[in-house]
């Protein structure tokens, strides 16, 4: 496959797309934080969801399920979302880049595209839990770890012993690092 930056297209993510994405889920991350099929139906059905693909030439290079959500309240690991939470923040709940995408920008490219449509529908802000030692990749997309209370520190914790709470402000560009 021949594939530069310039060839991979970005689109939202379809329930077509989800046997290719749960390929790459398993690919990317250990079994503890794998989401089912129907997981990512319900983020992808979202009436706020900003999940997108990566493509080149029909084949999916990368995913991000991201969402409208309340703030500091994460979603715990294979929970089935519906409408019924108000969009008050972005949040991006998960972003996998399968190893034949590695080094073609893919992830940042979804990332910026999710926030151009969040900030469009008036989100300001975005947040995430950064798990498996990705602090220092979503650091470099502006993202700093903040403080979280106790509540909030439990949910994180679910996501491994690595994992940290993240955000930053929509609207703002990204860091080139």
């Amino acid at each position: 496959m021949s594939c530069d930056q310039r060839t991979v297209a970005v689109d939202a993510l379809c329930l077509r797309d989800l046997p290719a994405a749960l390929a790459i889920q398993a690919e990317a991350y250990p079994e503890f934080l794998r989401e089912g099929e129907s997981a990512f139906r319900s983020r992808v059905t979202l009436k706020n969801s900003y999940c997108l693909a990566a493509n080149h030439d029909r084949q999916l290079l990368g995913y991000l399920l991201a969402h409208g959500w309340r703030r500091q309240s994460p979603p715990p690991i294979g929970a089935i979302l519906d409408d019924s939470v108000p969009s008050e923040v972005l949040f991006l709940h998960d972003l996998s880049v399968a190893s034949s995408g590695r080094g073609l920008d893919i992830g940042r490219k979804l990332v910026e595209h999710a926030f151009a449509l969040a900030a469009n529908d008036g989100l300001r802000r975005a947040e995430l839990i950064a798990v498996e030692g990705a602090a220092d990749y979503w650091s470099k997309l502006g993202f700093v770890a903040e403080p979280a209370s106790r509540e909030l520190q439990e949910k994180v914790s679910a996501y491994g012993n690595s994992a940290c709470w993240m955000a930053r402000a929509i609207g703002i560009a990204a860091s080139q690092g």
